[in-house]
């Protein structure tokens, strides 16, 4: 059991999320706000040995430095790779502090989401439509850039509907491959496919004017991932054609809220895997990491 566990922001997790952390900890506090700077998150977290942090709160090397209690920090959000954490991993590793995250609970979601305004634009549900006729997911070129678990899971879905799917990722998938998706290189993918989903992990920026200019015009794309995975200055000039239209679906992988204004940009300003299944998959995988700690 932990002496003092404090949750330092608004976590997005199910009601009894803090009844379940509170016993296992002598002392348990939660914040329902999000932290204004450093300081505060110091303040919260000083003499605590274990800490629970969301999205939306960086855990700097500086706050971990001030913290000399600390022996966990949870992460009750994705945590694919060192480089795209909102923890200093390195950091916390050098002061044998475990860091614990979660993966794999929100992708269907994103896979539903893909579909719906997808298959939305391409026949004209709701008035806006992509071409001059009705058009079904049946052979339709997409190309998936990244191909982790929600890439892995927007891939089937749109193969599942008859889509002609192709992938570019930093390795090879023979499972994936296996599914007659094949792996193409960056700039055969961009130009083989009406429509670019990239379901990358957070800072990683891949599209630029390049590759918009490989995309060509009259095209879609999607951005399933947290953070913009193109350049947003290229996006707005690829934009400015006219017929092409841009997805995604919170304001932090928009980037820029004034991106919202520009004509053939969706963006709902949710979480397209936040459903309440994923909320429950997502407490039930925070717990269950405190708990993988406390056993040690």
């Amino acid at each position: 059991m932990l002496k003092k566990l404090v949750a330092v922001e608004r976590l997005n997790l199910t009601p009894n999320a803090n009844e379940e952390f509170a016993k296992r900890a002598e002392e348990y506090i939660f914040y329902d706000d999000i932290p204004s700077s450093e300081e505060e998150v110091i303040q919260r977290a000083k003499d605590a040995d274990g800490i629970l942090v969301n999205i939306t709160t960086q855990i700097t090397a500086n706050i971990i430095e001030h913290c000399p209690n600390l022996r966990y920090i949870g992460m009750c959000c994705s945590l694919y790779d060192e480089n795209s954490a909102s923890v200093d991993i390195r950091c916390a590793r050098e002061r044998g502090i475990t860091v614990l995250g979660v993966r794999d609970y929100g992708d269907i979601g994103v896979g539903e989401y893909v579909i719906s305004q997808l298959t939305d634009l391409l026949h004209g549900f709701h008035g806006k439509r992509w071409g001059d006729r009705p058009l079904e997911l049946t052979g339709i070129p997409v190309g998936i850039i990244g191909m982790g678990a929600t890439g892995q899971v927007v891939a089937r879905s749109l193969r599942f509907f008859g889509a002609d799917v192709t992938y570019y990722s930093r390795s090879h998938k023979p499972e994936i491959e296996a599914e007659s998706i094949a792996y193409l290189p960056l700039d055969e993918l961009l130009q083989k496919n009406i429509c670019i989903c990239t379901c990358l992990n957070k800072f990683v920026t891949l599209l630029h004017q390049e590759e918009f200019e490989k995309f060509g015009n009259h095209k879609i794309l999607f951005n399933t991932g947290l953070t913009p995975a193109c350049d947003l200055d290229a996006l707005r000039t690829w934009l400015s054609h006219g017929d092409n239209y841009y997805f995604c679906d919170s304001l932090m992988a928009l980037g820029d809220e004034s991106l919202k204004e520009v004509e053939n940009v969706s963006c709902y300003g949710g979480y397209s895997g936040g459903s309440y299944q994923a909320i429950e998959r997502l407490t039930e995988k925070s717990l269950a990491n405190l708990d993988q700690f406390l056993a040690r």
